[in-house]
């Protein structure tokens, strides 16, 4: 039947609290409804003390629930809130798009509290499901969707990926940036300036969603939206979170020549790889920094030639990990490198290199970082099979993949004391070097001066491969625990109904 509701309810469940800000996938979905006339409430659970309550209270006169999710810990609150949901409104629809339900259509459509499922880009699919919704029909012949009939799953052909450049700007002006700066104490916010990445490396899921067909936005839209984001919301950071901003040198030039033309107001950083990096000569990377460019974010993976082989890395050597760093300290940007520990194939000998790879950067350039996880592999990433092959057992239900995270994965060629000493490890290497997270360093001076202290011991650990009786990590998580309140939600402010509940309004920019 037909129905006058004209309001759409998203649900963002947490991932990473300390440095939350506004959910992009959930902004750029929300344009096309409101200018199509819906009206859209989000609710953050990060910023949202009783969350689950606040989308039960939204939902009273909704059109549907929409939640957007990546795999892992967010697949809890996820399954929290739209089985909730289902038990107080029955017949309302449960959305659910973003990563996971992506690379996963039909697990998590097969989900009890799920109803229809949004595979890759969204914008024009959403907007088709939710007049579908209104008229009363199902969304039968919407490309990229799924959905049940009587109980059963049917899977609409996939939807055509759009070029950057044809979707619309996104809705920032839903966020409550006040919220995610009282949560993270800096006000930043993320940007796409493109999509996908040319290069299939064998633990990214980029080649199930977008097929590495990379494309941008022009070098003059990107500097206007980035100007006018930053001085509209007062951010000090915009995080550009294309995959590889780098492929084009002489369109990123061009961004970092139009941003010093306009006197940008803010710092930005990027992710790229280290061959990209080492195109670039000193020189235009300290135009990117005159821009504002603070921080550039490798994917480093790993010090050992061997497993980087592995991971289908031929692009990049240990050398080109020295080599970016020494440029950016040049230019006076940030090295930042991630590294993958326990990936299929790496043994002892090969998690040496990368620790003492890691140890003789941060020595030779003041201010290089690197962060570590430990090798999760994904649904849809090419080492999937082989994975499978090692022992690994994949969840068979969507809750089950909540704990697949690589804070606490165990895998099977990595458990037991093994999984410990590895974890161990990477505490060590957590205060073995300053790191500048992007939250604010709100930590009480005693924690900070225990951190400090504890750095040359775990300097001479990392240095000797010893990870036995982990005094110092036991002292860092006391003081940790005596001195720094609990971690608390942050709700957003009284009038948060009208900051994240918004309809169309004519001549307002959604972006």
């Amino acid at each position: 039947m037909p129905t006058q509701r004209k309001k759409v309810v998203f649900f963002y469940p947490a991932f990473a609290s300390l440095e939350a800000t506004a959910p992009l996938g959930i902004l750029a979905v929300a344009t096309p409804l409101l200018r199509a006339g819906y009206r859209v409430c989000i609710v953050d659970s990060t910023i949202t003390p009783a969350f689950q309550d606040r989308v039960l209270e939204e939902l009273d006169d909704a059109l549907c629930l929409a939640v957007s999710l990546v795999t892992g810990p967010m697949v809890r609150e996820t399954v929290q809130v739209a089985t909730a949901a289902k038990r107080h409104y029955p017949d309302l629809p449960v959305i659910l798009g973003g990563w996971h339900p992506s690379l996963l259509p039909d697990q998590t459509l097969a989900a009890p509290c799920v109803d229809i499922v949004v595979k890759g880009q969204g914008e024009d699919t959403l907007l088709e499901v939710v007049r579908h919704l209104e008229a009363g029909v199902a969304p039968a012949g919407i490309d990229g969707v799924g959905y049940k009939t009587g109980g059963e799953p049917i899977f609409n052909p996939p939807r055509a990926l759009k070029p950057i450049d044809e979707l619309p700007p996104k809705a920032y002006h839903l966020a409550d940036f006040d919220a995610y700066e009282r949560m993270c104490g800096r006000r930043w916010a993320m940007y796409i300036s493109s999509l996908a990445c040319p290069y299939n490396c064998a633990y990214c899921t980029n080649e199930g969603v977008y097929g590495r067909q990379w494309n941008a936005l022009e070098a003059g839209r990107v500097v206007e939206e980035t100007v006018d984001l930053a001085l509209r919301y007062r951010l000090q950071l915009i995080w550009v979170v294309d995959d590889n901003f780098l492929v084009d040198r002489e369109r990123a030039l061009a961004i970092a020549e139009g941003l010093v033309r306009r006197g940008a107001p803010f710092e930005w950083s990027i992710q790229t790889t280290t061959n990209l990096v080492n195109r670039l000569s000193v020189g235009d990377l300290k135009v990117l920094r005159r821009s504002g460019l603070t921080q550039i974010c490798h994917g480093a993976e790993s010090g050992s030639s061997r497993v980087l082989k592995l991971m289908g890395k031929d692009f990049q050597t240990p050398g080109t990990i020295y080599m970016s760093a020494e440029k950016c300290s040049e230019a006076g940007i940030r090295p930042s490198f991630n590294v993958i520990f326990a990936f299929p194939g790496e043994g002892d000998q090969e998690r040496r290199e990368t620790v003492r790879l890691i140890m003789d950067v941060c020595r030779r350039y003041r201010g290089a970082e690197f962060w570590t996880n430990i090798f999760t592999p994904y649904p849809g990433s090419p080492i999937m099979r082989r994975a499978a092959e090692l022992g690994l057992r994949t969840p068979d239900e969507m809750e089950g993949w909540a704990d697949f995270f690589p804070r606490y994965t165990v895998l099977p060629w990595l458990n037991g004391h093994q999984h410990r000493r590895l974890q161990t490890m990477r505490e060590y290497l957590r205060v073995a070097f300053n790191r500048v997270p992007i939250a604010a360093d709100r930590r009480h001076r005693v924690t900070r001066m225990v951190h400090n202290a504890i750095g040359v011991p775990a300097r001479w650990r990392l240095d000797h491969d010893f990870y036995g009786l982990p005094i110092e990590i036991w002292l860092k998580n006391a003081a940790g625990s005596i001195f720094e309140p609990p971690k608390s939600c942050v709700d957003s402010t009284p009038r948060r109904r009208e900051r994240t509940c918004a309809a169309t309004i004519p001549g307002h920019s959604a972006g």
